[in-house]
């Protein structure tokens, strides 16, 4: 007795709760289903009973179905030609009679406009069911039923039996001959339409029909109190709405950074907190910096492994030609060709500087970390200095390539760094960053010793993931760029795949496709 006593109070607080369109839509439910039968029932905008319809499902007392069906539609001449006959039965009704007729009699007595003819005409012709023919005398075209036509008129034209029907339909239900109909019917200005359609169609669970059962008051519901009420005390009199204060709302969706701004905000902070200061520059580049400073010959397969975007205009860079550019110029050619006074051979080759001048979009933030390097006084160290920019590679792409991406960038110029030093700061990096299985593989890069690639792994994919460059600069780099050989730190880190385990993404195209929900419902980057 209490389980339908609680039952009892439950559909009462329910009914209590239905909004006003709610009640319009609710009592028609025992004999309608259809949205559109219920729009013409209630008299309410459709906007307005799918909303009733929305919360009455929400409240699980309906369940709201889509189907979609492909519906053929009557479009306006349809309409027309369903009540007044097609235009062309109209043109062969006034030829009953075996003679010849003048065309424009015919079309006058048929009530059809000169358009409709044309169409009729054509369409007779095909059926071979009437004759044309020109009368030069008169200078007018004469037309006469065949008993063909005659035959026609009998059976009727399978357009017309097909316009028949009760409109709309689905399509499945025709036969094929019916079907080779419909789609000559579709061709023709304004007779049918055949499309695909959402079918909504409710039907009441056995909770909405307890509810039904249990009835619904005529009396008037108020849904909000108005200054009228206050003023005259009425309110008192009236019956008010209940309102469920669990009942789910819709989100609001505040302003907010894209999640890739939100992480590189985090990277930067990471180095700023272990005491590294920012570099910056553009995105264009020429090769001398993007290569020849950092000891990439011009000549070599390793300047092919970067996959590089050539600007086509403007396609070559201006070389500052002041004292201190010359005489760099100067160092990083004779670097390139004999060593110069690094200890080194150099790569043995004639060094071009229109080759050295081509434009690039940067592939690596590493250029920024050379322009760093040429800058720094003896003053200036020990140094470190971060970047963190967009780079270009002419990669194929795929779930863990892509042609633009960001890429953190860190160089360490002290006379006491060292290797250990280099492997310390990239875990306490990558630490921060939430990776704890991290692992060194030894490579090769034209510009640094002790090489190494920096790989995480990818905790869904299972896969080792590359995720950067390190190393320590050779003296082919330092020694032209810094006037002395001392340590320099480097390594280049790829943000987005770094990004990947935290955001839990499968493939990196997905945090560029602009997906809006995406974007609006990604966590903050906090580790």
């Amino acid at each position: 007795m209490a389980d339908k006593s609680n039952i009892d109070q439950e559909i009462k607080a329910i009914i209590d709760n239905l909004h006003p369109l709610e009640r319009k839509i609710f009592p028609l439910l025992d004999r309608f289903s259809k949205l559109e039968d219920l729009v013409k029932e209630s008299k309410l905008q459709e906007v307005e009973v799918l909303r009733a319809l929305q919360w009455l499902q929400n409240k699980k007392l309906i369940i709201l179905k889509q189907d979609v069906k492909e519906l053929a539609v009557l479009g306006e001449n349809g309409r027309k030609y369903k009540e007044n006959n097609l235009p062309e039965r109209r043109f062969l009704d006034a030829l009953k009679d075996a003679k010849e007729h003048d065309i424009n009699e015919v079309i006058d007595a048929a009530k059809i406009s000169k358009e409709e003819s044309n169409v009729s005409i054509g369409i007779l012709k095909v059926k071979n069911v009437i004759s044309v023919r020109k009368d030069n005398e008169k200078n007018v075209l004469l037309v006469q039923i065949l008993d063909a036509g005659k035959k026609l008129l009998k059976e009727g034209f399978d357009e017309e039996k097909l316009l028949e029907r009760e409109f709309p339909f689905e399509v499945k239900i025709l036969n094929e001959e019916e079907k080779k109909c419909l789609q000559y019917l579709t061709k023709r200005k304004g007779l049918v339409e055949v499309d695909l359609y959402k079918i909504r169609a409710a039907s009441l669970t056995d909770l909405g029909k307890k509810a039904l059962k249990a009835g619904i008051s005529d009396e008037e519901v108020v849904d909000r109190i108005t200054q009228n009420m206050l003023k005259t005390g009425n309110w008192q009199e009236k019956r008010f709405r209940s309102y469920d204060i669990k009942a789910p709302v819709s989100r609001v969706f505040g302003g907010r950074r894209h999640f890739m701004n939100e992480a590189i905000d985090y990277v930067k902070r990471i180095w700023l907190d272990l005491g590294f200061k920012e570099m910056k520059g553009n995105i264009v580049q020429p090769s001398f910096w993007n290569f020849d400073a950092l000891f990439t010959p011009q000549d070599h397969p390793a300047r092919e492994m970067q996959d590089t975007f050539f600007i086509k205009n403007p396609n070559l860079a201006d070389i500052p030609s002041n004292a201190a550019s010359k005489e760099l110029v100067k160092n990083i050619k004779e670097t390139h060709e004999h060593g110069r006074d690094t200890g080194s051979t150099g790569w043995r080759y004639n060094w071009n500087i229109e080759e050295a001048r081509k434009n690039v979009l940067r592939t690596h933030t590493t250029v920024l970390s050379a322009q760093t390097l040429a800058r720094l006084k003896e003053s200036d160290l020990p140094a470190k200095f971060f970047s963190v920019g967009t780079v270009f590679r002419n990669e194929t792409l795929d779930w863990k390539h892509l042609f633009e991406f960001h890429q953190t960038d860190c160089i360490v110029v002290d006379p006491n760094a060292n290797f250990k030093n280099l492997l310390g700061y990239l875990k306490d990096f990558f630490k921060k960053m939430g990776y704890e299985k991290v692992r060194f593989r030894p490579a090769y890069f034209p510009y640094t010793n002790c090489s190494t690639e920096v790989e995480v792994l990818h905790p869904i994919n299972k896969k080792w993931m590359e995720l950067g460059g390190a190393g320590i600069f050779r003296s082919e780099v330092v020694v032209p760029l810094l006037g002395k050989d001392i340590p320099v730190l480097a390594w280049g880190l790829g943000l987005e795949r770094i990004l990947m385990d935290y955001y839990e993404f499968n493939d990196l195209r997905d945090i560029y496709k602009n997906d809006l929900k995406l974007i609006r419902e990604s966590k903050l980057f906090l580790r």
